[in-house]
């Protein structure tokens, strides 16, 4: 059998929809379906339920899944053993970050690396959600939460600082903000509620819960417009505000949040020479954007 028509199995198993699998295997959907089809004639079955959001597996999919994970073990395996040519590491490695940090941190480095290693591509996912190792949406994710199931491969990638901002003009025109009970005053924008997809991106509960918001998104940097066009207070990171005459920090001392950036990777990965080479990359391009990250220092 062809283990290529198997690659197509497990893209669309872990995605579940024929444009994920297109997506990460970088063709049309209808190639991921024509090779689904194909697989299915030569096993003589349906792996696949075929529903109005996606594609389930059948129980003739499930029980197969546990040996085409084991083949495809078997693959990554002989590609750590075979020499590279040209000598670099070459192939895809799909990075996954948060929105802000991937835009405006990784993404200029990262463009960066690949000059470095011509053989070497990169997916870069800024995205304001969470991606996840274990249905292969990225093969190296930067979270704000760190990764307690899996067999993965964990590091503490920096810490980071995000303070409460608004436009100067608005600042100028509306009551000063000297200490909380003053926020009463002002319009807050923050994150959709029930589309929050971490907890570590709550901030105004302990800072002063608003009763109403002018604008909410799940986009940081819509935020972050929102803010510059005088719409209300909001708390960003540092590394994007900063950076902005625009901009001034409200209460600083007191509305100052630290969060943690955890990058991880599958363990069985470790030692293919495309992921060392973007893992100690990235660990090096963070550390020498310290100052960003958290401007004057102090957040251990």
């Amino acid at each position: 059998m062809d283990w290529d028509h198997f690659r197509y199995f497990l893209e669309l198993a872990r995605t579940g929809t024929l444009a994920g699998a297109a997506r990460r295997l970088g063709v049309e959907h209808t190639t991921v379906s024509r090779r689904i089809q194909a697989l299915e004639k030569q096993m003589g079955t349906a792996l696949f339920a075929r529903e109005a959001g996606g594609h389930r597996l059948s129980e003739a999919g499930r029980q197969l899944l546990p040996a085409v994970e084991a083949m495809e073990s078997a693959v990554l395996g002989v590609e750590r053993s075979a020499p590279t040519p040209g000598g670099g590491p070459s192939g895809l490695v799909r990075v996954g970050a948060t929105e802000g940090f991937g835009t405006l941190i990784l993404a200029p480095h990262l463009a960066k690396l690949t000059h470095k290693h011509p053989q070497l591509s990169i997916d870069l996912l800024a995205l304001p959600r969470m991606l996840h190792l274990s249905r292969r949406e990225a093969d190296i994710v930067i979270s704000l939460e760190r990764p307690t199931r899996g067999s993965v491969i964990v590091t503490k990638l920096a810490n980071y600082v995000l303070h409460l901002y608004g436009q100067r003009e608005y600042l100028a025109r509306r009551p000063l903000v000297a200490q909380r009970e003053d926020l009463r005053h002002h319009a807050f924008i923050s994150y959709v509620d029930d589309l929050l997809f971490t907890k570590e991106l709550q901030f105004l509960d302990q800072l002063y819960p608003p009763e109403r918001f002018a604008f909410r998104s799940t986009s940081v940097t819509a935020q972050y417009e929102a803010v510059r066009a005088g719409a209300g207070l909001a708390v960003l990171p540092a590394f994007l505000a900063d950076r902005d005459p625009v901009l001034a920090r409200v209460l600083p001392q007191e509305a100052r949040f630290t969060r943690t950036f955890w990058m991880s990777m599958p363990a069985e990965a470790k030692h293919l020479a495309r992921m060392q080479a973007v893992w100690g990359f990235l660990k090096e391009t963070v550390q020498r954007e310290q100052a960003l990250l958290v401007p004057g220092g102090s957040a251990a």
